[in-house]
């Protein structure tokens, strides 16, 4: 069997039809397939190869991390440097209430994680999140997820979520003093690249601290300069109690964590203590991978060339096609007429050398989150295919 059938006979599916070319390398903002055809990456593998793929600095740092330590003991109880200087450089370059880091292997497992935090200490149950919202795809995560033809086979979830349309005004009238926290995505991602209004999310954050609730950003996909700000919420100048961050975080490896102040993580601690335990979470090739990506990031400033990329997409991508096009920094979603367009589109591509994909909640949308490293020369040539494409399938 080649490796093909082995994929399919021993890898289990989530689809009736992956895409399923086989990968064997990658570097910068391409993918290499086994015929040695080469795939400009449009999706960054989900917003996490910020920095472009195989960066040198990550391979070094997890080359050095390898040399002296992998896994040693459960996290939390040994000092190890990759987890206390990677937390250092995050809490440094967040505001002040969020300077506490508990690192997870994923994203999910942030959310998880956080939402266990505001339960208990808050000592509520109700927790509030948004329609079309995703959040991971654990038990938790699926709970909050905004959509129930995604939670519905998977029933009983977590009792006490209440789900309410991003930017309305019932969601914050919803808020009270049962509420332990309201959970939402910075710019919501899998509904195609939902901004929130900015009145709209400082009242969110008033009526949170006037009710005692815990506010909540998920930062997973739009963190790490994706949205042209390190942080997404550093656009609409309100800060959450808690933060999500995922995907990029790594570097490239696997690894999520939720971030709060000093003060509240410490209810983990007691009654119960190992209030949140994980064995792998922080694990210190990765942690040593996040902080060589986020250094890169920082260093090289390639947040500061993210608006003007976007701008350039923006200009390029004309077709009568095309509905809209919805962005925040390199974080867009190109929607067309149906979900059919969109698959058609995207085998076309493929056949082109773009790869991208579609959006959980928005199957009308074609996914651009490239590398914040796509250069300008990349994107008329994603542009130009994509539009060869659009003329190809629709016409």
């Amino acid at each position: 069997m080649n490796n093909r059938q082995l994929f399919q006979q021993h890898i289990a599916q989530t689809s009736p039809s992956p895409v399923a070319i086989e990968i064997v390398s990658a570097s910068g903002n391409y993918l290499y397939d086994a015929d040695g055809k080469k795939y400009l990456d449009l999706i960054g593998g989900i917003s996490v190869c910020n920095i472009g793929h195989s960066h040198p600095a990550v391979v070094e740092a997890i080359k050095k991390q390898a040399d002296k330590y992998l896994h040693i003991m459960v996290y939390g109880e040994l000092v190890q440097s990759p987890q206390v200087k990677y937390a250092e450089l995050l809490a440094a370059h967040l505001p002040g209430n969020l300077d506490c880091v508990y690192f997870t292997n994923s994203g999910t497992e942030a959310t998880e994680g956080a939402l266990k935090l505001a339960r208990r200490a808050t000592g509520r149950t109700d927790v509030i999140s948004c329609n079309k919202g995703y959040h991971g795809n654990t038990l938790g995560s699926l709970s909050v997820m905004g959509d129930e033809y995604w939670r519905n086979a998977f029933r009983p979830l977590l009792p006490g979520v209440w789900h309410y349309d991003y930017n309305s005004p019932e969601l914050i009238e919803a808020i009270n003093e049962q509420t332990a926290c309201v959970i939402i995505e910075t710019i919501q991602g899998e509904a195609g690249v939902i901004t929130p209004d900015a009145g709209w999310i400082k009242q969110l954050r008033k009526k949170c601290t006037d009710t005692g609730t815990l506010l909540i950003f998920d930062e997973i996909q739009c963190g790490f300069g994706r949205t042209g700000r390190l942080w997404g919420f550093e656009h609409y100048d309100v800060i959450p109690d808690i933060v999500l961050l995922g995907k990029a975080v790594g570097g490239g490896m696997p690894l999520g964590a939720f971030i709060s102040s000093h003060t509240l993580m410490q209810v983990f601690t007691n009654n119960p203590v190992l209030g949140h335990i994980t064995t792998f979470g922080g694990h210190p090739v990765c942690c040593a991978a996040g902080m060589a990506g986020m250094k890169v990031l920082l260093e090289e400033r390639l947040t500061e060339g993210v608006a003007e990329k976007e701008q350039l997409f923006l200009s390029l991508l004309k077709h009568h096609a095309i509905k809209a096009v919805r962005s925040k920094g390199l974080l867009m979603a190109v929607e067309l007429e149906s979900p059919e367009q969109v698959v058609r589109i995207l085998q076309a591509c493929l056949a082109k050398g773009i790869f991208s994909d579609w959006f959980l909640f928005a199957p009308c949308c074609i996914r651009i989150a490239p590398p914040l490293t796509i250069t300008n020369d990349e994107i008329h040539f994603a542009c130009g295919m994509l539009l060869k494409a659009l003329e190809q399938a629709i016409g």
